[in-house]
């Protein structure tokens, strides 16, 4: 077995542990069954999750077998929020959303092998249990003072709106679930982001309690970028949604290609499955050249792969390209030129106009004048060809698609154009 808590903490990826001595000689005694677990609050996971599907990767590339589990129990209850009551989404509602996201986890992990993974629903145990059983059976082991001493809890509990018993009995349902894995499959390890901590130790407390056996805990860092802002947020609270239907893999690429340079490195220790010795050099590159976004490239298409897949991958690094005048426009699909315009400026216009309308309707330039002046001095371009007449107009067969039209200023400044 390969040191794997050794490799997690250079990368940054150990907030908590319940006895990491116990852990590591747990890990290094043999093949060792750990969870994960995700709840279905949309249709899809997101950036916030990418993390604890990283490390479960991970620990399975060390020999251990993974156990990924889809709430579709706790995710119809939900997680108390600190500051705000969670929606309850109807039962037909999560469970399609259960289903999708099991899809979108089993990109992570491997289905094959002696350490071959298995996804698990946690309503296939708890649905069976009437309350009398619960309240008798597992609700027994858990004391209210030491419940309310969770963060979100005690918060909620300090709030005007205060906390239900919905909400309450989260980390009981929580807590019952590492019980039941590690009843059925002999599971030693929970792990989750540090948010969860109290959530995970319940866990392992219960099952001593009920149980008398000892079983570990782990917790990664919530991720921050270097200015201290919650990682993937933006002004707007952008999402990083991991289903192509609600984020393109063009729009998710051009998100991790434009990681600031003070971020970069630590993203790559994090997310990218590369040596120890290839992200240092990375890392001394973007040092010593920041200007070639070697470092950024890397993670987009590592990033970009995992979750989409190398075909996708490969559309979405061509088109990159193509629109910067590195490649061929026409050699691009539908949807993946579609969704790379959709990320610049652009303009949907009832019908074609002259090429100086077109670079003002895109906001390229600040005034019809300018886009005459940009024209004249030989710095515009559409579909990647210079335009020398600004009062020509392009006709029906410059259209890629038959939709779009790529207008370019410079090297580095694009938009698009589309039919209405």
């Amino acid at each position: 077995m390969n040191d794997i808590l050794d490799e997690l903490h250079w990368r940054g990826l150990v907030a908590e542990s319940t006895d990491e001595a116990a852990l590591r000689s747990a890990l290094a005694s043999g093949t060792l069954t750990y969870y994960v677990g995700f709840d279905p609050t949309a249709e899809s996971l997101h950036h916030g999750n990418l993390v604890q599907l990283v490390t479960a990767r991970r620990f399975q590339l060390a020999g251990h077998r993974p156990l990924i589990l889809v709430g579709g129990s706790t995710g119809l209850v939900g997680d108390p929020n600190p500051d705000r009551e969670r929606q309850l989404h109807p039962p037909e509602v999560v469970a399609g959303w259960v289903e999708k996201i099991k899809t979108q986890v089993s990109r992570f992990v491997s289905f094959d092998g002696p350490n071959a993974a298995t996804v698990v629903n946690n309503l296939d145990w708890t649905a069976p249990v009437t309350a009398i059983e619960w309240l008798r059976d597992i609700g027994k082991f858990f004391r209210v003072n030491k419940m309310i001493q969770k963060e979100a809890v005690k918060a909620r509990l300090e709030s005007e709106i205060g906390i239900g018993y919905t909400e309450f009995s989260y980390q009981i349902l929580q807590a019952f679930d590492y019980l039941e894995l590690h009843r059925r499959y002999d599971c030693v390890l929970q792990f989750g982001g540090s948010d969860q901590w109290g959530n995970i130790t319940a866990g392992v407390e219960l099952i001593r309690r009920s149980d008398g056996d000892v079983v570990h805990a782990m917790a990664t860092p919530l991720l921050t970028r270097a200015d201290g802002k919650k990682f993937g947020k933006s002004e707007g609270g952008l999402t990083v949604w991991l289903s192509p239907a609600l984020m393109s893999p063009y729009a998710f690429y051009q998100f991790w290609f434009n990681t600031l340079d003070a971020d970069v490195a630590h993203y790559l220790r994090v997310f990218s499955f590369r040596s120890r010795e290839e992200l240092e050099e990375l890392e001394k590159a973007t040092v010593e050249r920041p200007q070639a976004r070697e470092a950024q490239r890397l993670l987009a298409e590592e990033l970009t792969t995992l979750v989409h897949g190398a075909d996708e991958t490969a559309k979405v690094v061509a088109a990159s390209a193509a629109l910067f005048g590195r490649g061929t426009l026409a050699e691009i699909d539908p949807a993946t030129l579609d969704a790379a315009l959709r990320e610049t400026p652009h303009a949907s216009l009832p019908s074609l106009a002259s090429y100086v309308d077109l670079f003002a309707a895109t906001e390229l330039v600040a005034s019809k004048s300018a886009a005459r002046r940009t024209i004249d001095e030989g710095g515009a371009y559409v579909n990647n060809e210079r335009v020398t007449d600004p009062d020509a107009t392009p006709t029906s067969d410059d259209l890629l698609h038959g939709k779009w039209l790529v207008l370019r200023r410079g090297r580095r400044n694009v938009a698009g154009i589309s039919l209405e």
